[in-house]
């Protein structure tokens, strides 16, 4: 005992020495400025990292979409105002990507378009499903809430791998279908199955973290309320539509935030999966944002620029819009 209490307050003293030793100079900040503004004194190194890291790259690309060129110094780039983003909307029909002088981005646009809603919609779904279950008295419940958030865990780049591994032609998947007298199948060469596994990839990838989070409302849920459904000899569909939803309410606005802002952001897994193929099938605004500025030869960082502006603008209008009509309905 005298051992573990000598060791314990040898630790306190190495972790209390250097709030001790800043004492003195806190004490004269304070003297200078007042007590009022000593919030400022703690918060000032928070805004600090937030203005160069944050905002900062935020002021840079939106100067560098209104400027030219390859070359990567500010100074070197020529103002060009707005042309980047008439090259992007430079369109005939906006229904027809070929009919644009960037089709690309269209085609990417798109698919983002179509990506978005089914795999918000699929996440959402099976997460809320899976933290009903997981909610649960079964056995081995706290198995299986390792196993459904373990893939989160996972480098996005290994989960493609793995998928990929699985889906080739020689792969673990054909192998079972061809043991079952089935043809072997080249998934990721065709658009529509390409697309399909895109969805389910991100979606198994992605969905225990959305699961932990309903799960956590879902046991915010007093009991009481379903003891007393229970009395009443409610059905269980009633219950879940007339008690559990509605109190499940505000995580479901959160849950649906984080996954359209993470589903317009998918990249790594798509890109290491498909490139963005076959053609262009599989190509999300995002990769079409790398590829422009990073990949392709000349490099177009105003283009880039451009189109990671618009997306970054119109996710921030679809997020107030969210919590306006949100705050509206609770309101009302």
């Amino acid at each position: 005992m005298m051992v573990r209490g000598s060791i314990r307050g040898a630790a306190t003293a190495v972790i209390t020495s250097p709030a001790r030793a800043m004492e003195p100079l806190m004490y004269g900040i304070q003297r200078l400025i007042g007590i009022k503004k000593m919030p400022w004194v703690f918060l000032g190194p928070n805004l600090c990292a937030v203005l160069l890291f944050s905002l900062l790259p935020v002021f840079i690309n939106i100067f560098y979409s209104m400027t030219g060129s390859d070359r990567l110094y500010p100074a070197d780039r020529p103002w060009v105002g707005g042309r980047n983003y008439e090259t992007l909307f430079d369109c005939e029909s906006f229904l027809d990507p070929s009919s644009c002088s960037r089709d690309l981005f269209w085609r990417a646009l798109w698919n983002t378009m179509l990506f978005v809603p089914i795999q918000v919609v699929c996440m959402i779904g099976i997460s809320l499903i899976t933290a009903i279950c997981l909610n649960r008295n079964i056995r081995g419940r706290g198995f299986f809430r390792g196993v459904f958030f373990f893939p989160v865990m996972l480098s996005p780049v290994v989960v493609a791998l793995i998928w990929q591994w699985i889906l080739q032609r020689n792969g673990v998947l054909n192998g079972i279908l061809t043991t079952m007298g089935f043809d072997a199948v080249n998934w990721l060469v065709f658009p529509n199955t390409a697309f399909f596994w895109t969805v389910f990839i991100t979606v198994w990838a992605h969905m225990g973290f959305f699961t932990i989070i309903l799960l956590a409302g879902l046991q915010a849920i007093p009991r009481d309320v379903y003891e007393a459904a229970k009395m009443d000899s409610a059905s269980h569909w009633r219950v879940f539509t007339r008690i559990t939803l509605p109190l499940l309410r505000p995580m479901l606005l959160v849950v649906f935030i984080l996954c359209v802002i993470r589903s317009v952001q998918t990249f790594d897994e798509i890109y290491v999966l498909t490139g963005g193929g076959p053609g262009s099938a599989t190509m999300l605004l995002v990769q079409y944002i790398y590829e422009t500025g990073f990949a392709a030869q000349p490099r177009n960082f105003g283009l880039a620029a451009a189109a990671s502006l618009l997306l970054g603008g119109a996710l921030l209008i679809f997020t107030m819009l969210q919590l306006y009509f949100s705050r509206k309905a609770n309101n009302g």
